[in-house]
Formats: structure tokens, sequence, C-alpha cells
């Protein structure tokens, strides 16, 4: 419980902070958002990858009387359902908008939510937690919510927030510092380093009360080595000597919660199928991978398939891999039914043609599909086989298609 000077001062402090408004890279978000009616608004998004942000662009384009809190705030450790009272009479009154930062971080928030939503107040929240707050809104809000999804910076965000021009060099260097805007401001290994600890240890470890945090990181830092592999929770549990697949199982939802990794299943009608095989591993953000392991820099074919994979999760698609006799990388479903079908290889040659086109042959005809890509690092070219038309893009061109 807090005394509600301390909450008053706290809110004064972070509203001056919100009125600064140099140095912000719009987001792509923006574009296409248009606030719905008196719906509460959600953005859910791994730490740090600018949520905070984009609700200053929010508040600035749109509105002029606005509550904000922050619940990350240190000056506000201990914030409890009971001081939300004391909150509610230090805001202003006439307010055109709330907007609140971290709310999971207090428990049973959506109490205060729904009186608010109740009143015929428009809101806005954030988190870093997938679930939790899927939970909790599905409890007491069902229905009166909407809900967003942000990323770190995409390759076009990237080439803006570096004024630089889409190139193939531009391109190299998004394939290794990936996205995060603070470690772009001075790209120190440690920031990444200390986001994966917080990400892992506060976020996950803590509100799970896991006791062997050891191998909950040793499993994240495999992870992190081995994207764009298939992973099994069996093999996973032998590895790490883990108790049980459940637990297991219950370590990689609470990273994918986290939005720090993403496990693609493997394409099948069958529900069932689905959740027998093996999935694919991909990871938030490429500079976070490069910062916390030792050989993945090497291999830049891996790196580029995340890097396809970050775009199509960024753009909502329901993502599968394809694999019968052969595999293809990603079968991209839109409406029900597929839209597209995407190898990735850093090279097309003598050594990977082969394998790359029947693979993508494989899944086109099983799809009935007559266009499909692969993609690589520079790479431009096309391909007609057996009727089916395949593109050869580079990936920063396809990434960057309107």
């Amino acid at each position: 419980m807090l005394l509600k000077r301390d909450i008053e001062l706290a809110y004064q402090a972070q509203h001056e902070q919100v009125e600064i408004r140099h140095g912000l890279i719009e987001r792509q978000f923006m574009r296409q958002f248009t606030p719905t009616g008196k719906h509460i608004e959600v953005i859910s998004g791994i730490r740090r990858c600018g949520k905070s942000t984009l609700m200053k662009q929010l508040i600035h384009t749109r509105y002029q009387k606005i509550a904000y809190f922050n619940f990350e705030d240190a000056r506000v450790y201990g914030f409890e359902i009971n001081d939300f009272p004391k909150l509610d009479e230090v805001i202003d009154k006439d307010i055109e908008a709330y907007f609140f930062d971290e709310i999971q971080n207090v428990p049973d928030w959506e109490i205060f939510i729904r009186q608010l939503h109740d009143r015929g107040e428009k809101v806005f929240l954030t988190g870093s937690n997938a679930t939790l707050l899927s939970k909790d809104l599905g409890t007491r809000l069902t229905g009166r919510h909407i809900r967003h999804e942000l990323f770190p910076f995409s390759f076009e965000e990237f080439l803006t927030y570096k004024q630089i021009g889409n190139t193939i060099d531009s391109f190299n260097l998004f394939l290794l510092q990936g996205g995060f805007p603070e470690y772009l401001k001075t790209p120190q290994p440690e920031v990444l380093q200390n986001l994966l600890r917080d990400v892992v240890f506060r976020d996950i470890a803590i509100r799970y009360n896991i006791r062997n945090t050891s191998s909950l990181m040793d499993i994240c830092l495999y992870l992190l080595s081995n994207i764009g592999k298939e992973i099994s929770f069996n093999n996973l549990r032998k590895t790490f000597s883990v108790g049980s697949t459940n637990t297991v199982s219950d370590y990689l939802s609470w990273l994918a919660d986290a939005y720090l990794m993403f496990f693609l299943p493997r394409f099948s009608w069958s529900v069932r199928s689905i959740a027998a095989n093996p999935r694919k591993v991909y990871a938030i953000d490429n500079g976070l991978v490069n910062a916390n392991t030792l050989s993945f820099s090497a291999d830049r074919g891996r790196m580029l398939e995340n890097v396809v994979y970050q775009h199509l999760r960024r753009r909502g698609f329901d993502l599968y891999y394809f694999r019968e006799n052969r595999e293809c990388d990603f079968v991209v479903f839109g409406q029900k039914k597929c839209i597209q079908l995407i190898q990735v290889c850093e090279v097309l040659d003598q050594d990977t043609l082969k394998r790359e086109v029947e693979g993508l042959q494989e899944a086109m005809k099983y799809f009935k599909m007559t266009e499909g890509y692969i993609l690589t690092i520079d790479q431009k070219d096309s391909l007609e086989i057996e009727g089916l038309n395949i593109r050869v893009l580079p990936v920063f061109e396809f990434i960057t298609m309107k």
C-alpha cells in the first residue's frame, strides 16, 4: 500500500516525461491504427520494444487531456489494488483517455479497469505478458477490449531510425543488430544481455515461482542457439535433466507468453497431429540472439529465416512449416486458406537448388498454389518448373514490399 502523496509525485513526474516529443520514430502500427469507440485497447509485446513510446505517439497525435501512469516505475513499487482509488483522486477530471503502462504488475488490476470502462472512459493498456493480459481481460472484460501486438523495429523502422537507405548493406546491419530501440542507440551487447535476464528472471521465474532458474536460462540459451530448428519437449527434458515434459512445456509456454521465443507448428489438417509434431523455434529479434549466443552469427541462413518469421508474425498471419517428403519453411494462412509459400536460404546455388525447389514444389502441389517464393540474401531470379512459378527475391526486398 502506498501513500497518496507518493502516487501523486510519481504521476506528475511521469506526465512531464510524456510531454517530451523529440526523438520519437513513428511506428508502422500508427499508420493503420484507429481507436475503436469505448473499447479498451490492449498493446502487448516484449520488454523494451517501444510500447511506452507508442503510447506517447498516441497521446501526442490524438488526445489533449489524458491520464498516464507507468506501473514499472520504482517509485510506486508495491502498488496494490487498494491504491487505485488514490490514483483516481490524483487524476484530473474531464480526461479524454487513460493510458496505463505494464499494468499486469498489479494483482487484480482488471477490477479498476472494469470500473473505468463502466464509467464510459477510453482506456489504453500495455503489458509484457500475453497470457496474463488475456486471462485477466477474459475474466472480467470479455467483449470489451481489442488486442494489438507490438514488436521491436521492423526493417523499415530500422532504416528510418538509422536514416539510411534500403540497401543490402543496410539489411546486413539489421540482420546483425535487430530492432530494439535502446540497443540501437549505443550497440552494447550488455543492453540485450540484461534484457534477456530481465525477461527470464523477472517476467518468468519470479512470476511463476520457478526455483530451478538455471535450467530455465539454459533452455532459453539453447533455443536461441538453435533458431529455425525443430525442438521437442522430450528431447529438451533429457538434455537438461528436467523433471517432466510438462515442466518443459510450461517453460516454453512462458517464454512465448513473454514474447521472447515463438514456436512454429508443422502444418496438418488434424489438430491432434499439430499438437504431437515437433515445432520449429524462432526468436523475437536477431540482435538479442547475437548478443546472447556464441556461434549463431556465422549461420546467416538461419538469421535470414528468423527475420522472415518476424516479418510474417508482425503482419498477423497464421504460420506453419510444411513437411511430407520434403520441407517448406513457411506456409502462410490468411482468411483460413493458404496465401503464400516461402523457402529461405542464404544462397541459391547448385548445392541448394534441388533441396529448396523440391520442398517448395511439393508444398505448392499440396496446397494447389501456382506461385511460391525462395528468399535469399541478395539474389533475384524467376523459375518456371512444371507450370509452377517460383520467384527468387532478396529478403530485404520481400519484407519491404507493399
